[in-house]
């Protein structure tokens, strides 16, 4: 009797070591909900909307051009109207090119942010788990179901916006 008393109670102690605090945590919110997220988004939203009215701009007068020259097909003789088309048709294939490069370092931007706001957001996880003795942090898109209170998503936004409201751009 006395030796599975011992068992019960040393089994018990070991169950209670072995118990682990998880937690979850939704990056992708933070992202665009903390300060330093929202200011990154608003400037990206800046740069591309100014993008597009540029690329508009440079697309409504291609068009434009494309329509004059089809206009002039009959008009003017065949030789005029190739080198006319191939200046046009260089046009548009540079056009494409920098509408592809503009588009390409707006992509490279908000990459480089976005890593150096998670460099930021790392340590500040790190600090967190420690003080509050959680064992595991598991990103919110692999859960399907979880308690809401292991959720630490805005103590981490709080604990961001404290530290940091803005990146120099």
């Amino acid at each position: 009797m006395k030796k599975i008393i011992i068992f019960l109670i040393l089994f018990n102690v070991f169950t209670l070591n072995l118990k682990a605090e998880i937690a979850y945590i939704d990056i992708n919110f933070i992202l665009k909900t903390s300060e330093v997220g929202k200011s990154l988004n608003t400037y990206i939203d800046k740069i591309k909307n100014e993008d597009i009215a540029k690329y508009k701009e440079i697309e409504k007068k291609l068009l434009n051009k494309e329509k004059s020259l089809i206009a002039q097909q009959n008009i003017i003789n065949q030789e005029e109207f190739k080198k006319r088309l191939a200046e046009l048709t260089n046009e548009v294939q540079e056009y494409r090119s920098k509408k592809k490069i503009a588009f390409d370092q707006l992509n490279s931007i908000k990459i480089d942010k976005t890593k150096e706001i998670l460099k930021i957001l790392n340590p500040i996880i790190t600090e967190y788990v420690d003080l509050n003795s959680i064992s595991l942090v598991i990103p919110k898109k692999n859960i399907i179901v979880g308690k809401k209170n292991l959720d630490i998503t805005n103590q981490i936004i709080k604990i961001l916006n404290n530290n940091i409201k803005k990146l120099k751009f």
